[in-house]
């Protein structure tokens, strides 16, 4: 019965795809992939120039098939330095047969229109501030940078995916207070971040990040993406349970915060976390008990400082898989302002998708709000292990084969695959 479903399946195929100019595999394992970063690019591109383009899931590292390969294709590839490789039709037809087979944890999905990009950042900060702005750069993926006034005038709609900038959304100014409050470009920052804010009619900073964080919401919530990495990620969740509720000392805002304010939080409207302490000490580099940084460098050394990816199905649970997709199960930590979560502090409904042996701590996270998706991603450079303030910009030509930095990637092109309903 199996083997006459593959046949179907495979006639079906070799008659629908018999005029077609050629295939093309961009194989993504650790052997067979010369520059992974660039391929995602080079598949984004194919998919926007209508070419028809598939993700093999849990296939030689999740490689991409291009049933419709050409010259032209062929050409961009060789010029970027990705490794291709040529398949008959018979050949890769056969296979996406196979990896739709209900007996291996495999799959075949189609890529089916690129989303259109935004990135949360400031004016004046260069690409390599960010480590989401730093592989666009590199892959080749165009994007746009908006930020709190194109956010309040509605022009998010515009985009189906969106990255938070390692920004602070409480209003805090990264809790640098303890450490820089003297240095002139922390004193600069606050001074343009309190002018920005009266420009667009709210007296405090707080309440203009709490306006995004809110924007940001009902934006994934209708059907939008979000990707968030370091303070992004616990900062704005942190500011979406205190709508309305003043959590900020006067060194950051000119008043006092309100009383009992760690108290009054509403986690419910939090997408990832909840149950979560709020770090009140405005001398502590900390938000609150969901990151695990201090904890963690007591514990582990570079070397031995992995996370481990999850499987999942790839039949059953295709976004989750999506997300993993790598040429190694292992991955090289990082730290960040944030860099871990603390398992007690997530939501039963947070999908886990990488975390850590040694401290239990979840590193990678994913979860659905309303319509939408988000993705969290703890650390900022997963090629720069402990990034300081000023330290040099990582030069991803020297990483071409990141897993970290695919992990990434993964979420760029995700909103392209056409995904399943969402479980209810």
């Amino acid at each position: 019965m199996y083997r006459s479903k593959i046949a179907i399946f495979t006639l079906f195929f070799s008659l629908f795809f018999s005029a077609s100019k050629g295939q093309m595999l961009i194989p993504m394992d650790y052997e067979g992939q010369s520059d992974h970063l660039k391929a995602y690019g080079l598949v984004y591109e194919a998919i926007a120039s209508g070419y028809d383009c598939h993700w093999l899931l849990n296939y030689r590292g999740g490689s991409f098939a291009i049933l419709d390969g050409d010259q032209n294709i062929i050409e961009k590839a060789l010029r970027k330095g990705i490794s291709y490789e040529n398949s008959s039709a018979q050949a890769l037809l056969n296979l996406m047969a196979e990896l739709k087979s209900p007996s291996t944890n495999t799959n075949s999905i189609e890529l089916e229109r690129v989303p259109r990009i935004a990135v949360y950042s400031p004016a004046g900060k260069q690409p390599w501030d960010d480590a989401v702005t730093l592989v666009l750069t590199y892959a080749e993926i165009p994007f746009v940078t908006i930020y709190d006034e194109e956010i309040l005038t509605g022009q998010l709609e515009e985009y189906e995916w969106l990255h938070l900038h390692h920004e602070d959304f409480t209003g805090q100014y990264g809790k640098f207070y303890g450490a820089y409050r003297d240095a002139a470009w922390y004193i600069n920052q606050k001074a343009q971040f309190e002018a920005d804010a009266r420009a667009l009619g709210y007296s405090k900073v707080s309440q203009v990040k709490g306006a995004v964080a809110k924007t940001i919401s009902s934006y994934v919530n209708n059907g939008g993406f979000l990707f968030a990495m370091c303070s992004a990620t616990d900062s704005y969740d942190i500011a979406l349970a205190a709508e309305g509720v003043d959590i900020c000392e006067s060194m950051f805002d000119g008043d006092p915060s309100a009383p009992g304010a760690a108290l009054q939080l509403d986690h419910s409207k939090c997408f990832a976390f909840e149950n979560f302490r709020l770090e009140t000490n405005p001398l502590r580099y900390e938000y609150s008990s969901i990151d695990i940084t201090e904890k963690r460098v007591r514990k582990l050394k570079e070397n031995q400082d992995y996370f481990e990816l999850f499987d999942f199905s790839a039949k059953y649970d295709v976004v989750p898989t999506i997300l993993v997709q790598n040429h190694t199960s292992l991955v090289k930590s990082f730290y960040g302002q944030t860099t871990a979560y603390s398992p007690e502090t997530l939501k039963p409904s947070t999908t886990v998708l990488g975390s850590n042996k040694v401290d239990k701590a979840a590193r990678y996270i994913h979860g659905t709000f309303g319509d939408g998706y988000w993705t969290f991603y703890g650390g900022h450079d997963p090629e720069d292990y402990q990034h300081r303030v000023g330290d040099e910009p990582t030069d991803l030509k020297n990483h071409p084969n990141s897993a970290g930095y695919r992990l990434i990637l993964n979420n760029i092109l995700f909103p392209a695959a056409k995904k399943p309903p969402q479980k209810t």
